[in-house]
């Protein structure tokens, strides 16, 4: 059987810039960000389109742009709320500038521990990665062989990384992750793997 290749992609930039999103706030993508995932996923022929079908986070600055590729492609879009961003609490719809303003002993202990030093009210980060982790094995059993296109977030290919490589989850924010940047998995003959990280295109 041929390998079983999954391509993570991050959303472009959101309208109202960088900010703390997680899944209760739904801002669509801004212009720049449109420009960034069509750049990042190539020109309108077939042969330009590598992937099979389109999964995506039920987030319209990922949804979005995983439908409008897929109808251009002919590809089938399916949406997974498993791969909705981690839920950031009382930190959703703030800037990182705003946090340290407001809270910079709290900003500072969420990167100092993130799994015990978690924002109020946010998603514990054994249970999102859990939840990405089993959204991932399900597309890895269900489109096996297949080259898969996941249109996500930050927070999601951090807990993809986090679960193939076995690694421990204090180590999630130690990730950068840019917006339209690539990461891959493939499984394979010597299992599962991950290939590359934050590419700008493939």
């Amino acid at each position: 059987m041929s390998d079983t290749i999954i391509d993570l992609l991050r959303h472009g930039t959101p309208e109202g810039g960088r900010a703390y999103r997680g899944h209760s706030i739904d801002d669509p993508l801004s212009e720049k960000g449109w420009a960034q995932m069509w750049a990042a996923t190539g020109g309108e022929s077939a042969e330009d389109c590598p992937w099979t079908r389109i999964i995506s986070s039920p987030l319209i600055r990922c949804r979005d742009f995983a439908e409008a590729l897929g109808a251009r492609h002919g590809l089938p879009v399916a949406v997974d709320a498993r791969f909705r961003e981690v839920g950031f609490g009382s930190w959703e719809g703030r800037t990182p500038a705003q946090i340290q303003h407001d809270n910079p002993d709290e900003y500072a202990a969420f990167y100092r521990d993130p799994v015990h030093c978690r924002p109020p009210g946010a998603e514990p980060l054994a249970d999102f990665v859990a939840r990405v982790a089993s959204a991932f094995d399900d597309c890895l059993k269900e489109y096996a062989g297949e080259r898969l296109l996941v249109v996500a977030h930050a927070g999601v290919i951090r807990a993809v990384m986090a679960h193939v490589l076995q690694a421990d989850l204090a180590c999630a924010y130690r990730v950068a992750v840019n917006n339209a940047c690539f990461t891959r998995c493939r499984q394979g003959e010597r299992g599962l793997l991950l290939e590359f990280h934050n590419c700008p295109v493939l």
